[in-house]
């Protein structure tokens, strides 16, 4: 009696993390709508989601290496752009005229974007993630593996953060508003973040990944 072949192992950190991946690149432009006060600096809430993103390609990028985490960033354009295009879809059908009276008004201020913003989320999505997990795996190379993972993250997640937010607000505002001071804010405040969340969020994610896999 023949048997099948056994299925290709798959690691579950992978598993798990590419699960994670792709909700927070769809949670992430939805909490971009709300800017909260950090004590003197300000900046808008999907940056959460957008370290999140940033730790988990270089957890990937350390756990499976660079080509996968290459991967999992270009696969991180389709549940983008479905959300994208199911929110276009639900704000052009009809609401029902029994919805929450405010939450009429309310909803396509909070999921709406112009076509100008969407453009501007894909083009420094892509770029900063994959500059992000080059850096991290040229100062891996460099470092040696296992080595100074929280200091590679830091540096990384740093530039691709500066990187996201000169390519963000150029594409999004220029022309249309005075974009220097708003540029130099977010870029301190996600530089700031970057340097106080990083470290250990990353330490924290390889080392859960390792465990996962260890099982």
């Amino acid at each position: 009696m023949q048997t099948s072949p056994a299925a290709p192992a798959f690691p579950r950190s992978l598993f798990v993390f590419a699960l994670f991946y792709g909700g927070m690149v769809c949670i992430s432009g939805v909490l971009g709508v709300k800017q909260v006060a950090l004590g003197p600096l300000a900046v808008e809430a999907g940056i959460f989601g957008f370290l999140l993103l940033v730790i988990m390609g270089s957890a990937i990028a350390e756990l499976h290496g660079r080509q996968t985490a290459d991967s999992m960033v270009r696969w991180g354009f389709l549940p983008l752009i479905v959300s994208a295009a199911l929110i276009q879809l639900v704000l052009a059908l009809p609401t029902d005229p029994g919805m929450y009276p405010p939450a009429i008004d309310a909803f396509p201020i909070v999921v709406g974007q112009g076509a100008r913003m969407m453009i501007a989320g894909l083009i420094s999505y892509g770029t900063s993630q994959t500059l992000n997990v080059l850096i991290f795996s040229k100062l891996k190379a460099s470092e040696g593996a296992g080595r100074l993972v929280w200091l590679r993250g830091m540096i990384a997640s740093v530039v691709s953060q500066i990187i996201d937010t000169v390519l963000f607000i150029t594409i999004s505002f220029y022309g249309e508003r005075p974009i220097l001071d708003l540029m130099v804010g977010q870029m301190i405040t996600k530089v700031v973040l970057s340097i106080v969340l990083v470290p250990p969020l990353i330490t924290l994610f390889v080392a859960v990944g390792r465990k996962l896999d260890a099982r």
